[in-house]
């Protein structure tokens, strides 16, 4: 069968993943009384949960005599060390745009790595069913985002096709006959080339590691494109470092390529193919497997460096030990070498202590998947508050600035505008009018910045605000951003809390507690109305006697407390504070756990 190699990218939530749905049902990938889930490429469960893509996956489809290997990507730049790996096993991309929303900045941060290395686009303007949609609108910004990326002439003669993924058609023309995506598949075979690695069939075998697996049954398992050569179960090959190092050598005992949602077992890989090995035990993602006579390494892509780093330590709470499994540093140091090793975007560092250990990462959802899905593998944790990666650049101390691109009402931006470049040091680049009564604002805002804005911004627009935000580049120092502004209210007490206190305490502020829960010394229970750091006591009962009085027999009835997600608590605390984390429960605490150290800081505050 002729080949076809592509990556879908799209922002989040733009229809991608409900695209691919589409591709593989009309293609025949499923049986007609098959059983299949939405957002199927969407396999892990939180990916599912959140209704993101954070892992890259490969799938295949068969269309008139050619095979087309589809990536599904991920659209959230904190995830970018997943597409910066794929697209080198691609030879076209199709870039979907919401014809709402059109090109946002997670879209124009894959796009650029899709130009640079040469890929030509098509451009599906999705969701135009929809009555806010403007398909010309969001066309012509395609057009100039190509064009500030310095895309080429043939990358700017870009075919287009209006669409709607959920509903599964795809046309060349807006008032088209809206059947089914017959000519997207069309399209696709006709604009994208052919691997041009099936030309080197005849030389060594060589093929670059993009992703790395793991199975029960047969260890290891490294997928990538073949890039030159020929490839039998049980041929014995080597993996070579990036600069050309020999690490192992080893008997391929299994070859997998993808076919619809699964893997089928092949015995020969050919150049040009996708497909999945396994057999090795040391190789790893940016390795490059080859035949014994090869003694060069393939060129692998860069990857973009990490700007933000959280600090993973042991959970040493007197409530440790009591809802997880994995509690000691050396396992912890195992998980995370694990996910460095899979994961080419994590760096991992250990700390002078040797009892906790810096991760650097692109951001704070990044951080945040890692810890949920430890979590969710009986870890205990006690996490940072993520800090900005500076560096030093012909003597001066540089910072990562974010492009945040953010769609409010238009009475909501004035509030947003002074809150970004008032305290929070951001540039205004753009502002214009959105349609609907909203407007979008383009600004320039160091990291240090947006990290704990999220929460505050969705309070300020009412929860109507969207904020997008994407790595931009590297400038000066731009000196002092204030951090919370509130204080916290300190548990003084080891227990349970009573309704009663926690009934009395709601003068003094916000609880992120009810009734019952567990509480320790310096545990945060809520948010102090004023800016310093109070410690209250849960746990004080109602003094009972025996004379009867007005409002005895009242019921204590509590306001709901604020529940924090793990993101919004991470973003939320000060430096001298720490979320702990269990496969239960998510709290907050001081670092300083020592009555005497507590009373010395709270004289010092």
């Amino acid at each position: 069968m002729d080949l076809r190699n592509i990556a879908i990218i799209a922002h989040v939530d733009h229809g991608k993943t409900t695209l691919v749905d589409e591709l593989l049902k009309q293609s025949g990938a499923f049986r007609a009384n098959q059983a299949v889930e939405e957002r199927a490429m969407d396999s892990n469960d939180i990916e599912r949960e959140r209704g993101i893509t954070i892992f890259a996956k490969p799938t295949s489809v068969e269309w008139k005599s050619h095979r087309i290997n589809i990536v599904d990507t991920p659209g959230h730049a904190d995830f970018g060390g997943e597409v910066e790996r794929i697209l080198s096993m691609v030879d076209g991309v199709v870039l979907l745009v919401d014809a709402a929303e059109g090109p946002m900045p997670q879209t124009k941060f894959v796009t650029s790595k899709a130009l640079a290395l040469g890929l030509r686009p098509i451009v599906v303007l999705n969701k135009v069913d929809k009555p806010d949609s403007e398909p010309d609108r969001a066309l012509n910004e395609c057009f100039d985002l190509f064009a500030s990326l310095d895309a080429n002439d043939d990358q700017l003669d870009f075919p287009h096709m209006y669409a709607s993924g959920r509903n599964g058609w795809a046309d060349h023309e807006l008032d088209g006959p809206r059947k089914d995506l017959s000519a997207l598949f069309d399209l696709i075979v006709n604009h994208v080339p052919a691997p041009r690695q099936i030309k080197r069939q005849g030389e060594d075998f060589r093929m670059l590691a993009t992703t790395l697996g793991a199975d029960p049954f047969v260890g290891r398992i490294l997928t990538g494109r073949v890039e030159s050569g020929k490839l039998k179960v049980g041929a014995t090959v080597q993996a070579l470092s990036r600069i050309g190092q020999k690490i192992e050598q080893f008997r391929v005992t299994k070859i997998q390529a993808f076919r619809g949602l699964g893997q089928q077992d092949i015995e020969e890989a050919q150049a040009g193919d996708i497909v999945s090995i396994s057999g090795m035990s040391k190789a790893t993602v940016a390795d490059t497997i080859c035949a014994l006579a090869v003694e060069d390494a393939l060129d692998a892509q860069p990857i973009d460096p990490p700007t933000i780093t959280v600090t993973f330590g042991i959970n040493d709470s007197p409530l440790a030990g009591r809802e997880g499994k994995k509690v000691q540093s050396r396992v912890i140091r195992e998980r995370l070498m694990k996910e460095a090793e899979s994961n080419v975007a994590i760096k991992i560092a250990d700390t002078p202590g040797g009892e906790a250990f810096e991760v650097s990462g692109r951001g704070e959802l990044q951080m945040g998947v890692l810890i949920e899905n430890m979590r969710r593998e009986g870890f205990e944790l006690s996490i940072s508050r993520p800090q900005v990666i500076m560096k030093e650049i012909d003597g001066v101390t540089m910072e990562p600035i974010e492009e945040a691109t953010i769609d409010v009402d238009d009475e909501y931006s004035g509030v947003v505008i002074e809150k970004l470049t008032g305290t929070r040091k951001a540039e205004l680049a753009e502002m214009k009018p959105a349609g609907a009564g909203k407007t979008r604002i383009i600004a320039h805002v160091p990291s240090r910045g947006l990290i704990g804005y999220h929460g505050e911004f969705l309070t300020d627009t009412r929860g109507t605000g969207v904020l997008n935000r994407v790595f931009h580049g590297w400038a000066p120092h731009k000196g002092p951003i204030p951090g919370r502004r509130a204080g916290v209210l300190i548990s003084m007490e080891n227990g349970e809390a009573v309704a009663y206190a926690l009934w009395n305490l709601e003068d003094r502020g916000r609880m992120f507690i009810g009734a019952q829960a567990k509480v320790y010394t310096g545990m945060i229970i809520g948010e102090h109305s004023r800016e310093n750091d109070l410690e209250v006591n849960p746990l004080k009962g109602k003094k009972l006697t025996n004379v009867r009085a007005s409002g005895t027999d009242e019921a204590v009835r509590l306001t709901t407390p604020i529940t924090l997600s793990l993101e919004e608590a991470i973003a939320y605390i000060n430096d001298d504070e720490l979320v702990e984390v269990t496969p239960a429960s998510i709290r907050l605490r001081k670092r300083y756990l020592d009555p005497h150290e507590r009373k010395r800081m709270s004289k010092t505050s």
